[in-house]
């Protein structure tokens, strides 16, 4: 499968990340033309989970959010 790397910068640092999303770039750009035409992100990618969202949505990583808020759900 040919994964998507996608890159945001972190509100929280202002650092660049970059990480690798399991949907073909094809997939990619389908799911995010219907979170963009305002379908719920968790709807619009529905394969990825909550950290992956998270990152496309804001640009936290996992990692950021758990420093930030802890790794309770």
């Amino acid at each position: 499968m040919n994964n998507t790397i996608v890159t945001r910068r972190s509100p929280f640092t202002g650092k660049v990340h970059r990480i690798e999303i399991p949907l073909t770039p094809k997939e990619y750009g389908k799911c995010a033309t219907l979170w963009q035409k305002g379908m719920l992100i968790q709807n619009a990618f529905p394969t990825l989970d909550a950290g992956q969202r998270e990152f496309i949505k804001t640009g936290i990583t996992p990692e950021e959010w758990d420093a930030a808020f802890g790794n309770e759900e």
